[in-house]
């Protein structure tokens, strides 16, 4: 069997693997239906109308952009990897440090990644214009620009490292590299889940414990109850870029702690704060971030031997200008078809999103077993974080990676009317 005929068939078997794991692990029937049947969500969750006019004037505001940023970011993309213009930019911009293979990897992602943010940079900036006219940015420029620098800064480090380990194992096994690179993808989603919260999350924020009080003595016990140990309660600067309000359970074992936003202790109540925690530790509860884990690795996995079988056809290297799958010429076409892999799995992950974060608010009611408090806060997260109650199906189906906030209100009427132990 040839080395390009295995690694299609360990794509496939990977695929189907992943196909498995997805279907048996996502909760497809959170509650059943109670009796009477299922509530009909209230299209506008019972917000006021104005704020839903508001909400609904912001997503026709920003959402055009979102949409032009995909767009161009996957056009230069597919110009870049599918022409010899990108080999070009990659050769180019190591020569004046020697040209060699290892320069060519980490200049040229270098280059790549911050040419992608460039094209896309005016855009962004006029996202945020939107957000500072519906108040939901606080960041000056100068703030805005640092976190874009910085985030592009990590992509680009990540990815650099990340692809130099892709072509070492390329050169070092020939025929047998596709294997390796596929158990090396899963390793770094394996890790990056372990190392984000104390690496990256500090990049853009800066967190102090939660003083004592009943706050964070009611948040410890709730986590307690629910089995999860946690190192600390923090609280995210957030207030510096944002009026949003969130919370969330970052970190795997030592490192894992509950993070509120700043902007949630001066905007709820404590019931409602320890509703939203509720709800983050039952993505712990319900291993989801082990569930999310695996289901990357086995992604990257799968993505990483059917390039093996993709970058193996000749005809594609010659047309991008590279001699083997070695080449660092290759590169630009392997973000493409990286890039464009997670545009098409999108619907797919967002549809398991959106049943892992109903399964998190049934454990929640069923923590605080107060369903009014529950409705409440997702109607001020809404009007807080300016979100359509009730987006356009074809934009949810794609891009909601959480259910509705009519869909939520509707879930909690549901959970009080079934009989929960």
């Amino acid at each position: 069997m040839s080395a390009r005929r295995a690694a299609l068939i360990v794509a496939a078997v990977l695929g189907v693997a992943l196909v498995v794991v997805v279907a048996v692990a996502t909760p497809w029937v959170v509650l059943p239906d109670p009796p009477g049947g299922s509530t009909p969500a209230d299209p506008g969750a019972g917000l006021p109308g104005a704020q839903i006019r508001r909400a609904e004037a912001f997503a026709a505001a920003l959402r055009p952009a979102s949409l032009i940023s995909l767009v161009l970011g996957l056009g230069t993309a597919a110009a870049l990897g599918t022409t010899r213009l990108g080999a070009r930019l990659v050769t180019r911009a190591a020569a004046p440090f020697g040209g060699g293979w290892v320069v060519q990897v980490f200049l040229g992602v270098g280059v790549l990644s911050v040419l992608g943010r460039l094209v896309t940079l005016p855009v962004s900036a006029h996202a945020e214009v939107v957000r500072h006219r519906y108040g939901l940015s606080t960041r000056g420029w100068g703030l805005w620009l640092r976190d874009v620098s910085v985030a592009t800064a990590i992509s680009a480090v990540v990815t650099a490292f990340a692809l130099w380990s892709f072509l070492w194992l390329v050169r070092r096994a020939p025929r047998t590299w596709w294997a390796w690179s596929a158990g090396v993808a899963a390793g770094f989603v394996v890790v990056g889940s372990f190392l984000y919260p104390v690496v990256f999350e500090p990049a853009f924020n800066r967190f102090e414990p939660l003083p004592a009080g009943e706050l964070r003595t009611d948040l410890l016990a709730l986590a307690e109850e629910s089995g999860v140990p946690v190192r600390d309660v923090l609280v995210s600067d957030a207030s510096r870029r944002t009026t949003a309000l969130n919370a969330y359970v970052s970190g795997l074992g030592a490192t894992r702690r509950i993070v509120v936003y700043d902007t949630l202790l001066e905007e709820l109540p404590d019931e409602q704060i320890e509703s939203i925690v509720a709800h983050e530790l039952g993505h712990v509860v319900n291993r989801d971030v082990l569930t999310g884990t695996l289901i990357g690795a086995l992604g990257a996995a799968a993505a990483t031997a059917l390039l093996g079988w993709l970058l193996s056809w000749t005809p594609l290297l010659r047309r991008v200008g590279a001699e083997g799958p070695g080449d660092p010429r290759v590169l630009p076409l392997v973000l493409f078809l990286l890039g464009g892999a997670s545009l098409l799995a999108t619907p797919l992950q967002n549809a398991v999103s959106r049943q892992v974060e109903a399964r998190a608010d049934l454990h929640a009611l069923d923590s605080t077993r107060d369903p009014e408090s529950f409705v409440v806060m997702q109607r001020r997260l809404a009007t807080t974080n300016l979100s359509d109650p009730d987006p356009p199906g074809a934009w949810q189906w794609f891009f909601g990676s959480h259910p509705t906030t009519a869909q939520r209100v509707a879930f909690a009427q549901d959970w009080a009317r079934a009989d929960r132990p």
